[in-house]
């Protein structure tokens, strides 16, 4: 049996903002673009989300809910290095790591663990070890696989701890809600919740057929882990051939207003897992999917590679204006970057530059 630690930092920017700046924790602080200028939350701290705030909102949105919420300008290079120094923590125990985002990971301890109880003392050190490193609390998920960890760290935030037996996992999944089946996006809620499938208890009753005509290829994966069944193994990194970031949105969209936001926030998304791995990319891309499901591609090649978000952002809406959607609404959108090489490699094309003139 596999021994899973998935790994969630609470309120990650927001937290080490609240952190560095004393005067601001107990306060609402949203992290993201100003409401002036067309912003978008890219996090926010627990004080702001009782207003019903929360990422890739539009800023302006977010300030008409919390009025009196602090907005502060991202500083991606100052999480990095806090990210980094997470990271070492995490080497300490195993190199069995699988980086999600910059703030959160799976490690795989099954080599140093003989039991799921020995994996969550070794969680539970983990958050300590984080804390005391950094001053700042992570949510922790233990279990035999990669989905009921997940599910397991989001179950107690903040600075939560969960353990999910094979036991357990059956009456767990059965009164989960479906909303906190991670996988199951906001449209496959709405699609369930019409046929009222309101916890994994409705959910199981439902034949592979069903699921499959309703989801495609993700019916057999929700079939498996309403049943505590995910097979997905830890992977390590590597070097990726692109780094992207697409979304179901929660609703069908044609205002194009909305979707050049919403593409400038995942670009923001992107750069920030670019500058993590420590990638440039020679290229742009946008995806879009229809609410018919028909799906098209766009990109575009840079005369310079950057991982720089302002410039990934530009570059997806431009895109996104050629695509000529006309009245068509869009279901998902993603955006990214292509063509990869190590971010050194952009210096020594900066330096080269000038002799080239």
């Amino acid at each position: 049996m596999r021994k899973i630690i998935h790994i969630d930092m609470d309120a990650f920017f927001a937290s080490v903002e609240q952190r560095d700046r004393p005067e601001l924790q107990g306060k609402p602080v949203i992290v993201g673009g100003a409401p002036q200028r067309r912003g978008v939350v890219s996090t926010c701290s627990y004080e702001a989300r009782k207003y019903g705030v929360h990422s890739a909102m539009p800023s302006s949105t977010a300030l008409r809910l919390c009025p009196q919420a602090v907005f502060i300008n991202p500083d991606h290079r100052r999480y990095q290095r806090v990210s980094h120094l997470i990271r070492q923590e995490f080497l300490k125990i195993t190199p069995q790591i699988e980086p999600m985002s910059i703030d959160e990971a799976y490690l795989d301890v099954s080599h140093v663990c003989a039991t799921l109880e020995e994996a969550k003392i070794l969680a539970e050190n983990l958050q300590k070890n984080i804390l005391e490193r950094t001053g700042l609390t992570a949510s922790a998920g233990v279990s035999f696989n990669k989905f009921l960890a997940k599910t397991a760290s989001d179950y107690r935030k903040p600075a939560g701890l969960t353990l999910i037996t094979p036991a357990e996992a059956p009456a767990f999944l059965d009164e989960l809600p479906i909303e906190k089946f991670h996988g199951i996006g906001k449209i496959g809620m709405k699609k369930l919740h019409t046929i009222n499938v309101r916890c994994g208890r409705d959910l199981k009753k439902l034949s592979p057929s069903i699921l499959k005509s309703m989801f495609g290829k993700a019916g057999a994966f929700y079939y498996g882990i309403v049943r505590g069944v995910d097979e997905r193994a830890v992977e390590l990194e590597g070097d990726p051939k692109s780094i992207s970031k697409e979304i179901t949105l929660p609703y069908d969209c044609n205002n194009m207003r909305e979707l050049r936001i919403l593409l400038r926030n995942l670009a923001s998304k992107v750069s920030r897992r670019a500058i993590n791995k420590g990638f440039v990319g020679h290229a742009v891309t946008i995806k879009l999917k229809f609410s018919d499901f028909q799906t098209v591609t766009r990109s575009a090649t840079l005369d310079t590679p950057t991982n720089d978000a302002v410039v990934i952002g530009r570059y997806a809406v431009e895109l996104l204006n050629k695509a000529a959607i006309g009245d068509r609404s869009i279901r998902l959108a993603g955006t990214g970057i292509t063509q990869l090489a190590p971010a050194g490699e952009l210096s020594a094309i900066q330096l080269l530059l000038p002799l080239n003139k």
